[in-house]
């Protein structure tokens, strides 16, 4: 009897607490919408199953010293998945709309102010500079570049921004659509925009080259995720590394999404996460977005005031940096009111300008902040 009751005494039924039976209901319920509504299963999945492995009671997890979970979750710690991704990330994308028509990069950069305005709102909440600054770069829907500043300034809140930032990441085909209806006259939604015009590979090979250089001399502390971002499209159009780039936008991205992932849902453990701190964290998250998605559309409509040939105004929409969905959200909303408006190239611009820019504010907020 005694050995059975040491026995029941080891298991996670006995240290079972309201609050691990929550976060596992949450990381259930994020497994249900990548499942089911196929929003962002690649991170979805993964980061509801870390959720539900970090609160069963008893496991070793990412807080526990030594333990594999707490090794895995050293390259988030020390900001190594990140850039990783990156590179991934800038082996997928073609940059060829955005520099043949490189005036879209404002949209790209106007929807960043969601950033800088929850950076106040995080303030006016009591939160310290460092954990404002981290909690706003959620305002650029970009999950990588989140953690890398979370890690850097408030290693302590990477769990609950990470959260937030994928979770909005995964919600843009909810949240946008009716920031952007609301924003916008139908006339506007049916602007057609003329064709880009051909890049030459000579262009694309330059373009990442010029676009490091300017970009990691204005943030020198962003130059590890604008460097591997830039690389990674180097490998995809230098035409002699095909090897290389492929791993890098299919092997190397999704076996670290998976690791990473699983580690930052882990560590929502509910002792850690369940806190006031990080609902104000969700609400702002939602605040930033919903501004940086805001500005990005009356930001465009303001550049049609000196412009002859219009831009379709949803097309801001896509600075937030959620790569390619807010492209996709544009595309989706434009072939409902004309099946004929191709906007999906037109808004990969200012989606990748997003990319760009939310990494040069973390780079310039972690200059100022990360001293």
């Amino acid at each position: 009897m005694e050995a059975l009751i040491q026995f029941v005494q080891t298991t996670g039924f006995y240290h079972f607490h309201w609050t691990y039976l929550v976060m596992i209901i949450a990381g259930l319920f994020f497994v249900f919408l990548g499942i089911t509504k196929n929003f962002e299963p690649l991170l979805l999945v993964p980061i509801g199953f870390g959720m539900v492995l970090g609160n069963i009671p008893g496991a070793e997890g990412v807080y526990d010293v030594g333990s594999v979970l707490n090794l895995l979750y050293s390259g988030v710690d020390w900001g190594i998945f990140p850039p990783i991704i990156f590179m991934g990330i800038g082996a997928m994308t073609d940059f060829s709309t955005l520099i043949a028509n490189p005036k879209l990069i404002v949209l790209g950069a106007a929807a960043q102010f969601g950033i800088f305005a929850t950076f106040i709102g995080a303030i006016a909440l009591g939160f310290t500079l460092s954990e404002s600054a981290a909690i706003g770069i959620i305002g650029g829907a970009d999950g990588p570049t989140s953690i890398f500043l979370a890690s850097k300034l408030a290693p302590h809140l990477v769990g609950s921004i990470a959260i937030a930032a994928y979770s909005y990441m995964a919600l843009v085909p909810v949240i946008q659509p009716p920031i952007i209806k609301m924003l916008t006259s139908k006339k506007e939604r049916q602007i057609r925009m003329k064709a880009p015009r051909l890049v030459s590979k000579r262009e694309k090979i330059l373009f990442p080259f010029v676009g490091f250089i300017v970009t990691s001399l204005i943030a020198p502390s962003a130059a590890i995720l604008l460097g591997m971002l830039f690389l990674g499209n180097i490998l995809k159009e230098s035409g002699v590394t095909e090897r290389l780039a492929n791993t890098a936008r299919n092997a190397l991205i999704d076996s670290v999404t998976i690791i990473l992932g699983l580690t930052v849902g882990a560590s929502t453990r509910a002792d850690v996460f369940l806190r006031v701190e990080s609902i104000q964290i969700f609400a702002l998250g939602a605040l930033a977005f919903a501004i940086a998605t805001a500005v990005g559309v009356l930001f465009a409509k303001l550049v049609n005031l000196f412009l002859k040939d219009k831009v379709n105004p949803m097309i801001g929409a896509a600075g937030v940096s959620a790569v390619p969905n807010s492209a996709r959200v544009v595309h989706t909303l434009g072939q409902k009111e004309d099946r004929n408006n191709y906007l999906i190239m037109h808004a990969m611009a200012p989606n990748v300008a997003g990319v760009i820019g939310s990494a040069v504010a973390a780079g310039v907020l972690l200059s100022i902040l990360g001293q």
